[in-house]
């Protein structure tokens, strides 16, 4: 079968070394043939809820976290989109994701939309990436976009990643769990999707403090592959040729007659 081998990889990063688990289901996904590996927002480091102790682990794009990346990479001749806490200005840090191969970092998006919901206060510790121009990374004959959960919720973000030329929307995910959430998550999923005519691989944490259900979607909507609440690894492939049948049979992106433009109020 033709096409790019992605993966899924979710797990239940914590405060203490989360390489190993990293290694462990990165091998097992480029074992089973993937190119690209997606693993959950705040793979490097987190807590629930956050600590003065968030600011200790921020690090650079080219700090630890992204270097050892790079050397999975290298090592299993992957990609790999991971989340990281990034040093910031003042008294706040960036909630970011990262695209890395063998060469090191080669797209970062710092999340625009805060997760101010739900009786959370992200903002209060993070601050929100600037308004620039869309992540994107070339794999391939395709071209992957990167989001990050909460992000989920708002079509515009995915809309200016198609803007920019994406084929795949990927999303690491730490999607709190409660009342109703884990219908959001695949419903969002699905959605963006469906409008977008795009693929979508989204890796979120799993329980206790996420949903975990990652999953790879195609420009239908229908569900390649999906996980439960386990710890583990899904595959998909993602075909260019399904890709530009499903958009010459629903020219959505063509038909359209509105552009997004940012709230300048909100620029971060």
């Amino acid at each position: 079968m033709t096409g790019t081998t992605v993966a899924v990889a979710q797990f239940a990063p914590g405060t203490e070394d989360n390489v190993p688990a990293i290694t462990r289901l990165v091998a097992e996904a480029a074992g089973r043939g993937a190119r690209l590996i997606v693993l959950p927002e705040y793979s490097a480091w987190f807590e629930a809820p956050f600590s003065d102790a968030l600011m200790s682990h921020a690090e650079s794009l080219d700090g630890p976290f992204t270097r050892e990346l790079s050397r999975l990479a290298e090592r299993f001749g992957v990609w790999i989109v991971a989340g990281l806490i990034e040093r910031a200005e003042g008294t706040r840090v960036h909630n970011t994701v990262v695209a890395v191969d063998a060469r090191g970092v080669q797209a970062a998006y710092r999340k625009q939309h805060l997760y101010d919901a739900f009786g959370d206060r992200e903002s209060d510790r993070i601050a929100p990436g600037a308004l620039d121009r869309p992540q994107l990374f070339r794999l391939d004959d395709l071209t992957f976009g990167l989001m990050t959960c909460y992000d989920l919720r708002f079509p515009e973000s995915a809309r200016v990643l198609l803007d920019a030329g994406a084929d795949v929307i990927v999303v690491p995910a730490e999607w709190v769990r409660g009342p109703l959430k884990e219908d959001h998550w695949s419903t969002l999923v699905r959605a963006r999707a469906i409008e977008n005519t795009a693929f979508v691989v989204a890796a979120d944490q799993t329980p206790p403090i996420g949903v975990g259900r990652s999953m790879i979607v195609d420009p239908s909507g229908i569900v390649l592959a999906a996980l439960g609440t386990q710890e583990a690894v899904a595959l998909a492939t993602l075909d260019r040729a399904e890709l530009e049948r499903v958009r010459q049979v629903n020219p959505a992106l063509e038909l359209r007659r509105f552009r997004v433009a940012p709230r300048s109020e909100h620029a971060g």
